[in-house]
């Protein structure tokens, strides 16, 4: 309590609003802050899956911090065959029903896209953040994260109708005090 005293700052809510380049709101976009002091503080999630049920990836887009290990839960009456051959994890899971004994671990920041070798029109993302503060927005484009601490950051921003290979969105952001707000726009992405 002393040093937020002596400082005046407190760690409070940063909220991000993401557009289209006409303006228009950009639901399930991943945004996220980066900086020593986040990486420092990031932790695997827990729990993590991302099933196949009426063959198709659920959810379709996932935000995992570095080191979390994911379930691939097969709940469809048809084997599937789950790969991501990008750079930020390469795996493959063989034909298979239920549930792998061995979940993957997603061990490096970037974006990872899955695909099924059976069924091509199945797709999803995973977004491996280096930071604690993150999530996606709503319908209406915005994001609040809570609980960040002063400082600089760099604000990211990527979403799935980004034509592939995009990186996620870059620009500074300074956090003085809270709530601080933001705006990101990402004029390749369609809502």
């Amino acid at each position: 309590t002393l040093l937020l005293v002596a400082t005046g700052a407190a760690a409070g809510p940063v909220e991000v609003r993401v557009t289209d380049a006409a303006g228009k709101p950009l639901p399930q976009a991943v945004v996220f802050l980066e900086s020593r002091d986040a990486r420092a503080a990031v932790k695997p999630a827990a729990g993590v899956e991302i099933a196949q049920a009426a063959r198709q990836f659920a959810p379709q887009v996932s935000v995992v911090p570095v080191g979390t290990a994911v379930s691939f839960p097969n709940r469809d009456t048809v084997r599937h065959h789950v790969y991501s051959f990008s750079a930020t994890k390469k795996f493959e899971i063989k034909l298979y029903v239920g549930t792998p004994a061995a979940p993957v671990v997603f061990d490096q920041p970037g974006i990872a896209v899955l695909g099924c070798n059976i069924h091509d029109q199945m797709a999803a993302w995973v977004v491996v953040v280096d930071t604690p503060y993150y999530a996606q927005t709503g319908a209406d484009g915005r994001v609040s994260l809570p609980a960040v601490p002063p400082g600089s950051y760099r604000l990211r921003a990527w979403h799935a109708s980004l034509p592939p290979g995009a990186p996620a969105a870059d620009s500074p952001l300074k956090v003085e005090q809270a709530p601080a707000q933001a705006g990101v726009q990402l004029a390749e992405a369609r809502p």
